[in-house]
């Protein structure tokens, strides 16, 4: 008995010394946090986005395979050829095994492409054009936060409910703004609605005074913001100089983030209606995670950086259980379990790479019911994920079978 269990014990002790030589030779688990970190959405991710990532790691306990978990970040600049190059660079030659967050669709659709070629894997929080789980769906991404077509079933949905039947679009021209045009335009028409024209307007618009005219003199019941980050808040803050609200037409902000709002001020932003994934005040879980967030930024979470959080620890969780950073092998646990933490209880990743969970249409308070310096929103609806985000079958994704 004593010879078999030194034989056993022996052989464990191999087994183990195997274990762990594999995992070395694996290397270390890296995770990349791609985003802008000097421009118009680095409020909403930037380096919140990458403090987000390192708390999922710290809660995780901060290694995985017997090593140290790393976190990287870089900045984009917005540009698609920027954000590929690195992202190939962090392939090729700097071991990163996942990439997170990348807010502007146009980097996000070519990091995705890239990220199928070397077979890793893209955690999509701040991109969101929806064609990143339509025509341009990858097995290697999962689009964690929000899409440009659950704002425009919740936005535009609720607005057209409200009265707004007639629109006119002020929309960032580059593949997000024209994904979210196409969505709400969709979702308008679908309620009975109307849209009676659009303009593009760059990225990084100074001065949006010549598009705001346009969309004042069309007299659309509704004046759509298809863009995000700076962009809004300067087209908001200018339409109030122009009297527009005043002047009966109604603002929608297709995409709001927390520090769009706090940038603005409630005198300023009080009544808009807009469609989010996370808000830092829904229940003691999101209050406990924006507290400690608060305590490292100084700002509350955005709805980008809460994912990014989520998104690093499902996938840290997924190798954990595996024993391995093989990336079909995680993934396909990513997709057999639910994620169940402050963002999402019971949210599940589709074939086509959508990670559904609920979204919450919200409105901006007025400055008398607002409580504090970041009690800025009030929930008027829970929509459920099967509900707001597209229908697999209607997504035009090629994994999609039947």
């Amino acid at each position: 008995m004593a010879w078999k269990f030194g034989l056993s014990a022996a052989f464990t002790a191999v087994l183990l010394a195997t274990t762990s030589i594999a995992h070395a030779a694996e290397g270390p688990v890296k995770i990349g946090v791609l985003t802008d970190m000097s421009s118009l959405y680095s409020d909403s991710g930037g380096k919140g986005s990458q403090l987000a990532a390192e708390m999922a790691v710290e809660d995780f306990g901060g290694s995985a395979l017997g090593q140290k978990i790393q976190v990287i970040g870089a900045d984009h600049q917005n540009k698609a050829d920027i954000g590929a190059n690195i992202a190939r660079d962090w392939y090729d030659n700097g071991g990163v095994d996942v990439i997170s967050d990348v807010p502007n669709s146009a980097v996000a659709l070519a990091v995705q492409q890239i990220t199928r070629d070397k077979n890793k894997i893209f955690l999509i929080s701040a991109g969101g054009s929806s064609d990143l789980t339509g025509s341009a769906c990858s097995p290697n991404s999962i689009h964690w936060t929000y899409d440009t077509y659950a704002l425009a079933h919740g936005t535009g949905g609720a607005m057209v409910k409200q009265g707004g039947d007639s629109w006119f679009f002020i929309t960032a021209d580059y593949a997000f703004g024209h994904a979210l045009e196409r969505d709400t335009t969709a979702e308008v028409v679908r309620q009975g609605g109307k849209v009676l024209g659009s303009v593009n307007a760059p990225l990084g618009t100074a001065d949006f005074s010549s598009f705001l005219l346009q969309a004042q003199a069309s007299k659309a019941k509704v004046i759509g913001l298809a863009n995000a980050g700076g962009d809004t808040k300067t087209s908001v803050k200018q339409a109030h100089e122009f009297g527009i609200v005043s002047g009966g037409q109604k603002l929608a902000g297709m995409l709001v983030n927390i520090d769009d709002v706090h940038a603005l001020g409630l005198e300023t932003a009080q009544g808009l209606i807009f469609t989010e994934g996370f808000y830092w005040d829904l229940n003691d879980e999101t209050r406990a995670f924006a507290k400690r967030f608060f305590a490292k930024d100084g700002l509350m979470p955005s709805s980008y950086q809460a994912g990014v959080y989520s998104s690093v620890m499902h996938y840290l969780k997924a190798v954990k259980a595996v024993g391995s950073k093989d990336t079909q092998k995680v993934l396909a646990w990513m997709h057999a379990n639910k994620v169940d933490d402050f963002f999402s209880h019971g949210g599940y990743i589709r074939e086509d790479g959508r990670m559904v969970h609920d979204m919450y249409l919200l409105q901006a308070k007025t400055p008398a019911e607002s409580k504090g310096e970041w009690d800025l929103y009030k929930v008027l609806k829970t929509m459920p994920g099967e509900e707001v985000y597209r229908p697999l079958k209607d997504g035009g994704c090629p994994l999609v079978k039947g």
